[in-house]
C-alpha cells in the first residue's frame, strides 16, 4: 500500500483498527467468561476491508 494516503482513508483505517481490539479483561470477569471475545474481530489475512 502506498505510504502517502488521503486523510479520509487514514481515518477509516484508524477506526477499523480501534474496533478490532479484544474485549477488556474486566468484561470477561464480570460475565463469568460467558463473553470471551468480540463478535467483530477481524484478522488481516482472513478477511479484507471492503469499503476502505
Amino acid at each position: 500500500m502506498a505510504r502517502n494516503k488521503p486523510l479520509a482513508k487514514k481515518l477509516r483505517l484508524i477506526n477499523r483498527e480501534k474496533s478490532n481490539q479484544p474485549i477488556p479483561v474486566w468484561v470477561a470477569i464480570k460475565t463469568i467468561r460467558k463473553v470471551m471475545r468480540g463478535y467483530r474481530l477481524r484478522n488481516w489475512r482472513r478477511s479484507k476491508l471492503g469499503d476502505v
